[in-house]
């Protein structure tokens, strides 16, 4: 079954998710300039939000491998010297040429489960106890850490790398195809970028002294109103979780986790400075058992616009995806099984083929429900 996912979330002045210049990112579609939120951006947002976390079944991407295993290491009573030699080959295992490296940590950052950190640990403390002292061990190359790889093969992966997927240069370690697409944010209108001058001042000036601020600086941001479209595999979630103790249950359990941190988290980009941190006003979730998707993105190729004399802009993007269903529905007739709406604020406007819910849980209930009735 393919899950797909529809929201529009509005923002008040925020700087989410920068560019290499400090600018909140932003593209071109419809031939105008769009606020941007990147796709990877996202993702982050999501698999590391507490309620994902709260899953259990969820990763770490990290560079850091030979630190994690040297600590797991250590709790098995392995000498500390031994430890800190494997600690130093592990560095080797994360690229093709096997060459260790001086920093500690792997060449390439890596998205592991605590399933697969916990055997590459059990790995090398067999062959620490096969080579019986340091000396012995000191010889081993990282290259000879060849049962890994079938290791890698048998033991389950986390949920987030069964989502977002898991692409290596290492022979240690398998790629894993996304069973989850993720477009990038674009706002649903023309935006322009501004810049806040702000300065410091000195607590401690008195009357008389210097004039003037302590710091000066500035800062870009925007506000936009955000199209953001997502897609799950859910018969390749589940290949991807087949090691798992209880594939099915893990399935029914992440993407209901997913679809509330989707709504209820945002990226972290300046929150200190802009506390953007807001809801979904619309949120749209279609089951198809054929597996053709489709984005809505073209509703908005024409800007909705901000100025004149209706410039409701979150009420007209919804209006404008309400329509822009209609459309397709009638042009396409895309079978689709079941098509949730959700949008507290606009009671009064919803496609016509459509299962309206005042609630969100209901909807994420239903979610629920649909997946197990795929599964029977």
């Amino acid at each position: 079954m393919l899950i797909e996912v529809h929201m529009l979330k509005n923002y008040p002045p925020v700087n989410l998710n920068r560019d290499d210049s400090g600018s909140p990112k932003s593209c071109f579609f419809g031939g105008v300039q769009r606020g941007r939120i990147s796709s990877q951006c996202l993702k982050r947002s999501w698999r590391t939000s507490d309620i994902f976390q709260a899953v259990g079944s969820v990763g770490v991407r990290t560079r850091k491998l030979p630190e994690l295993v040297e600590e797991k290491l250590l709790e098995m009573n392995v000498d500390p010297a031994v430890a800190e030699e494997a600690k130093i080959k592990m560095t080797g295992i994360a690229n093709k040429e096997g060459k260790t490296t001086a920093d500690g940590m792997t060449a390439q950052i890596v998205f592991y489960s605590k399933e697969e950190i916990e055997q590459v640990a059990l790995h090398v403390k067999k062959a620490i106890d096969e080579d019986g002292d340091l000396k012995t061990f000191k010889k081993r190359k990282p290259k000879e850490f060849s049962s890994l790889v079938d290791a890698a093969r048998l033991h389950p992966i986390s949920a987030d790398i069964a989502l977002f997927g898991r692409m290596v240069t290492s022979d240690y370690f398998m790629n894993v195809d996304a069973s989850m697409q993720v477009a990038h944010a674009i706002s649903t209108h023309a935006v322009n970028r501004e810049s806040d001058y702000y300065t410091a001042m000195d607590d401690l000036l008195k009357v008389g002294e210097e004039t003037g601020a302590g710091m000066i600086g500035d800062v870009d941001y925007n506000s936009c109103c955000y199209y953001e479209y997502a897609s799950i595999d859910t018969d390749a979630l589940l290949e991807n979780l087949k090691n798992a103790p209880d594939p099915v249950g893990l399935v029914e359990k992440v993407v209901p986790a997913l679809l509330r941190a989707m709504a209820y988290s945002n990226p972290s980009g300046k929150q200190n400075t802009f506390a953007g941190q807001v809801v979904p006003d619309l949120v749209v979730i279609e089951w198809k058992q054929d597996k053709i998707p489709l984005s809505y993105v073209n509703a908005y190729e024409t800007p909705v616009p901000t100025w004149g004399s209706n410039p409701k802009v979150v009420e007209n993007s919804v209006k404008r995806l309400a329509e822009f269903v209609d459309c397709m529905d009638q042009a396409y007739s895309l079978p689709v099984l079941e098509r949730g709406w959700f949008s507290p604020r606009f009671s009064d406007i919803q496609p016509a083929r459509c299962k309206r819910f005042a609630n969100y849980n209901d909807l994420l209930a239903e979610c629920a429900s649909m997946i197990r009735g795929n599964r029977a």
